[in-house]
């Protein structure tokens, strides 16, 4: 999928909603808790729910590994699922892998080769060699982590170089070059958003991954103020916000009901676009 195909959903569907399956099973309502394989019991009550609202779904890797077999199978499940759901939908793994060399082109085949994953998130911090061997593969997305929604991003992301200007923008503006805007994506978080305004400024083009809306405090209207672009350029990921909303046996029709409300938000900032 590329960059225009990806806008196309935006614009058919009049959302940029993102919604993490951040799927764990400790916040699972009771009567999924006793399912056989209750991980993509639960994502599949999700995805009937939301999937008309969504352009992407983001399975969070942590809470998948975590169940080990058990675990890595019911993602596969959950991947075959969407593509049957809607074949349209744009599926992240987010892995924030970052090798390089034979262990970055395996991370690659993996998530691109035998799980069929659209995108992966990656950290750049080994440069150029962990993220190229993602970068081979027509039609994929490598989704770079710039600046984060965590309070901790100050530690390293924020950081003036002696250049004068801070990690993140070095990151942005190195990796930039390594592709196109049909294979990079930025992740650029919510908790910042007169962040997204600035780095408008040198990297207009890119698709920015925004997490952090929702539970972290971020706001649709925040981000698009500042980030959208004439392409809408934007893909807002909510997780728990959406996914865990309700916590009986309407958990599915509650999460249905806060992804609509998020994607009419969405609509009101996409009327300027074609």
């Amino acid at each position: 999928m590329n960059y225009d195909e990806l806008y196309s959903n935006i614009i058919r569907k009049r959302s940029f909603l993102c919604i993490g399956l951040d799927s764990d099973p400790d916040q699972f309502p009771d009567h999924i808790k006793v399912l056989d394989n209750s991980i993509f019991e639960f994502n599949k009550a999700i995805i009937d729910a939301t999937a008309q609202y969504v352009v992407a779904y983001k399975p969070n890797l942590a809470f998948y590994e975590a169940e080990g077999v058990s675990g890595w199978r019911q993602l596969a499940q959950t991947v075959e699922y969407i593509r049957k759901k809607d074949s349209s939908i744009f599926i992240i793994a987010d892995a924030k892998r970052g090798d390089i060399g034979n262990t970055a082109k395996m991370y690659a085949k993996a998530f691109f080769e035998k799980m069929d994953f659209d995108a992966v998130t990656l950290a750049p911090y080994m440069g150029k060699d962990s993220i190229e061997p993602f970068l081979q593969y027509n039609g994929k997305w490598s989704i770079i982590l710039a600046l984060t929604s965590n309070s901790s991003a100050t530690d390293f992301e924020m950081e003036q170089l002696n250049s004068g200007v801070p990690m993140y923008r070095k990151v942005i503006e190195s990796s930039i070059r390594w592709g196109s805007r049909d294979n990079i994506m930025f992740v650029v978080g919510a908790t910042r958003p007169e962040k997204l305004a600035e780095i408008r400024k040198y990297c207009p083009d890119h698709l920015f991954l925004v997490p952090g809306v929702g539970t972290q405090g971020g706001s649709v209207a925040e981000v698009a103020r500042y980030g959208m672009n004439s392409s809408c350029g934007l893909l807002v990921n909510v997780s728990r916000k959406i996914i865990f909303a309700g916590q009986n046996k309407d958990f599915a029709s509650v999460a249905g009901h806060k992804a609509r409300q998020i994607s009419l938000e969405m609509s009101s900032f996409l009327k300027v676009l074609r």
